[in-house]
């Protein structure tokens, strides 16, 4: 009897292990498709005239993105290098600040701490990862005239240099919107109307200096006044981030780049930061109008001196 009793029960062993790694493989999918598809938050980038082609991403990726450039316009770097980075992290790591890679490799760029690119923790940390591609992007001759996937590979040498030409095309609409040359065209969704939590002046603050440098917020700005014309709300919730008067103009809009630059950033930042309204250059984006992207702002919000950042309360 127990001769036979014992396949048997391994079979039914078996076929309860082979459910389960269904039921796993099932969820595993579920949560991607909430993550990708549908049900989730989500961001757009789109052309300056709005009508032409456009990139969706979550916002976590938008948050990476928005970084990579920052860090990147902050070292002087032009926008061809930041369109380069970020096809490049799209590539390595879809725009996601991973903690697993090919042997060490970790981060938006995957980089490995075994051949010099910094510890584990740094490399995990955004800004720290994008510095270092910058540095090393900075020291390919040339490396803005070069196709890209040749000044990538220089800079990553990987096993599939070709792989970082698919993401031109997204890396490229992005970089316009992300550097402040195209105004306007980065709208995101969040889900602070229900209930996820206030958000911080000072972290703000904090996050803008870190992506930025100190330079962003001269001491007058440390405050966070209402700046702008603006008295519905404390100035306790805002941030006041000043606008050089000579930052270069953008495109499709008024504004300058700069403050295009940093009102972008702010709504790719909006999830994590609990950030609830961005005003500048006469457009508002809030996060309790989902998918009416930029408003034209009444006249409190009208000056381009000023990007007025509102957080959750």
């Amino acid at each position: 009897m127990s001769e036979t009793a014992s396949p048997l029960r391994r079979g039914r062993l078996v076929r309860i292990a082979a459910a389960f790694v269904m039921l796993l493989a099932l969820i595993g999918y579920v949560v991607v498709q909430y993550e990708t598809v549908g049900g989730a938050p989500r961001c757009t980038v789109r052309t300056a005239e709005g009508d032409g082609p456009s990139y969706e991403l979550t916002p976590e990726q938008a948050g990476n993105a928005a970084t990579i450039s920052a860090v990147g316009t902050s070292r002087g770097m032009p926008e061809r290098a930041v369109t380069i980075a970020l096809a490049t992290a799209l590539q390595e790591s879809a725009l996601r600040n991973i903690r697993h890679g090919d042997r060490d490799s970790l981060g938006l760029f995957q980089q490995r701490p075994s051949q010099g690119w910094g510890t584990p923790r740094q490399i995990l940390d955004p800004v720290y990862a994008s510095g270092k591609f910058y540095e090393h992007l900075a020291q390919v001759p040339g490396y803005s005239r070069l196709p890209l996937t040749a000044a990538a590979q220089i800079v990553q040498r990987s096993g599939f240099p070709q792989a970082y030409a698919k993401h031109e095309p997204d890396a490229t609409l992005l970089a316009a919107s992300l550097t402040g040359r195209a105004s306007a065209t980065l709208t995101c969704e969040t889900r602070q109307s229900g209930g996820r939590g206030t958000g911080s002046p000072a972290k703000v603050r904090a996050e803008l200096v870190r992506a930025f440098g100190p330079e962003v917020l001269p001491d007058a700005a440390h405050g966070g006044g209402t700046g702008g014309g603006r008295t519905s709300a404390p100035a306790a919730s805002q941030v006041s981030v000043p606008v050089p008067a000579a930052a270069g103009a953008s495109a499709g809009g008024p504004g300058s780049r700069r403050g295009w630059e940093l009102a972008h950033w702010a709504v790719a930042r909006a999830e994590g930061l609990r950030i609830e309204e961005v005003s500048y250059g006469g457009r508002v984006w809030s996060a309790e109008a989902p998918g009416k992207g930029w408003r034209t702002a009444d006249a409190g919000h009208r000056g381009t001196e000023i990007v007025l950042i509102r957080v959750a309360r």
